[in-house]
């Protein structure tokens, strides 16, 4: 017997095997469909996906044998890999020397045909093979090796989105890390920031207060502009915050309740203060849903349609129905609108329209970016339609 030699890109073949975390897995459907498929186009018993470790082969998927792993030394397959663009066929062991007393022919069932295909990875690096075997000496037509190879090309794909569906989950748990310290930092900065913008509030009214028979118009107008900058730098900040704890919402926490009586309690809650009509549903309507997610989308909406009207008299009109598979809702006003060619950008996050709104601020670009994250969280869709003058209408679903 001939112990296969030991391949120059040795330390790069282990490393890729490593990195396909396969090996003592479990057996996987995917893999035995190929072994019991080659085994029956090339009419022979056994059939085997092997790897090439240290110092052992092993067993992905086998057919025909109850051996889970092999020793090196004694590896057919091992012989395989040196060669990884050809396959090996050994039609009859017996007058091969390299396998002359090798303990895996010997015995009744000893092997006495060989034919694999190297199994590589994307850099070339030979892992293993697909491999037949037959407990006699035998020949593949040109045909059976052909479908061989194909199978073994299929083993490869396998690997590779093996090998990505690794790399993404590892991607997906950076970017959670990521996340959670970007949320934390947000949370830090918004409590460690609020109290300082709170003080200013509080220390401008006080100076008007108490200062204001001594303070020209200039120096009263100036405390107005901190006081502003304060209050719109604080909503900023909770904007933010609200956008990045978006995400701690879950469709899964869902609960049954009415939805006008929720657009009841977001009207409430907004105290409007202007001239304004809401219009809910008609049809009163139970959903089941993550209610404090329907809530904040709602209550930006409507907040955004009160903020941007220039109307006397705002009018907002909000519609509901649903399906087998979705509930559909409409937010409808008669604000400014918004021009056609930047409906397409108004959910990306800080982009702003540049409309002043009824107090003259000018939006932050958050609130609209918040509001398709969430609904994006419930498995729905988001999108609006405007005239500039006439008002903005925001549809949007969300999965039942």
């Amino acid at each position: 017997m001939i112990v296969a030699p030991v391949p120059t890109n040795e330390s790069k073949r282990l490393e890729s095997i490593q990195r396909l975390q396969i090996l003592d897995t479990l057996p996987e459907e995917e893999y035995d469909s190929i072994t019991r498929l080659a085994s029956y186009i090339c009419q022979v018993p056994v059939s085997l996906i092997t790897l090439i470790e240290k110092d052992r082969q092993w067993f992905k998927s086998k057919v025909g044998t109850d051996l889970c792993e092999t020793d090196r030394d004694s590896s057919f397959c091992s012989h395989t890999i040196l060669n990884p663009g050809q396959p090996m066929v050994v039609n009859d062991v017996s007058k091969d020397e390299r396998f002359t007393d090798n303990p895996l022919t010997m015995g009744e069932n000893g092997i006495a045909f060989y034919a694999g295909v190297p199994l590589r990875d994307e850099f070339g690096n030979a892992l293993g093979s697909l491999c037949v075997l037959d407990t006699k000496p035998n020949e593949l037509s040109e045909q059976q090796l052909e479908a061989l190879k194909e199978l073994a090309v299929q083993v490869e794909h396998l690997f590779q989105l093996r090998r990505q569906n690794h790399e993404l989950i590892n991607l997906k748990d950076t970017l959670s890390i990521h996340n959670t310290l970007l949320k934390d930092f947000a949370s830090t900065v918004s409590h460690d920031m609020k109290m300082p913008l709170s003080n200013i509030v509080l220390t401008s009214d006080i100076l008007r207060k108490e200062y204001e028979q001594v303070l020209d118009n200039r120096g009263v107008n100036y405390l107005g502009y901190l006081k502003k900058s304060a209050l719109s730098l604080s909503d900023y900040i909770g904007n933010i915050l609200d956008h990045y704890e978006s995400t701690a919402y879950h469709r899964d926490d869902a609960e049954s309740f009415e939805l006008n009586v929720l657009l009841e309690d977001i009207v409430e809650l907004l105290q409007i203060k202007y001239d304004c009509e809401v219009h809910f549903p008609e049809e009163h309507m139970d959903v089941q849903c993550n209610r404090s997610a329907l809530e904040q989308i709602f209550l930006n909406l409507i907040a955004n349609s009160i903020k941007y009207n220039d109307k006397d008299r705002i009018i907002i009109e909000i519609k509901a129905s649903e399906d087998e598979e979705l509930y559909h809702f409409s937010v409808s006003d008669n604000g400014i609108g918004i021009e056609q060619d930047k409906l397409d950008s108004i959910f990306d996050l800080f982009s702003t329209v540049g409309h002043l709104d009824r107090e003259g601020q000018k939006g932050h670009g958050i609130g609209l970016s918040t509001v398709k994250k969430l609904i994006e969280t419930l498995e729905g869709t988001i999108e609006a339609t405007s005239t500039v003058g006439k008002g903005t209408t925001f549809h949007f679903t969300i999965a039942k």
